[in-house]
């Protein structure tokens, strides 16, 4: 056999996507100032869906408006909505502007809000301050 034929004979198997929806999921919000990202899980943290205000297609200063986080999260929102997704617990982190956009763009989407906590890292004292300036 030549090498040539070896490499003709390759067979390339599609893995089949399972997907994992269930009624109930959870939605994560980061919003940053720069950017909103928005994350869909089930119950066990499997990622049914995400999407961005940079992925909607906004550029620069307009990815961190309200405006943008609300397509991003209709983006997502709507494809898991039609597939069986009812009611989500969501949980939101960072002092960015799409946070209130984007919970009310669940709720227009039909999704019911089970419950909404914020998970913003809080340092409880923090790093070691600089030295005292000394003029």
């Amino acid at each position: 056999m030549n090498t040539k034929d070896k490499k003709s004979n390759k067979i390339s198997v599609n893995k089949k996507r399972v997907d994992r929806i269930t009624s109930h999921g959870r939605v994560y919000i980061t919003s940053t100032f720069n950017n909103t990202l928005i994350t869909v899980t089930n119950d066990k943290g499997d990622t049914l869906g995400w999407s961005s205000s940079g992925h909607r297609g906004f550029k620069g200063t307009r990815k961190s408006t309200p405006y943008a986080a609300s397509l991003a999260v209709e983006d997502v929102a709507r494809k898991l909505f039609e597939k069986g997704l009812k009611t989500v617990d969501v949980f939101v982190k960072g002092p960015g502007n799409g946070r209130d956009s984007s919970l009310r763009a669940i709720k227009t989407i039909g999704l019911s809000i089970i419950s909404i906590s914020d998970i913003t890292p809080i340092p409880h004292n923090g790093p070691r301050a600089k030295k005292k300036r000394r003029v």
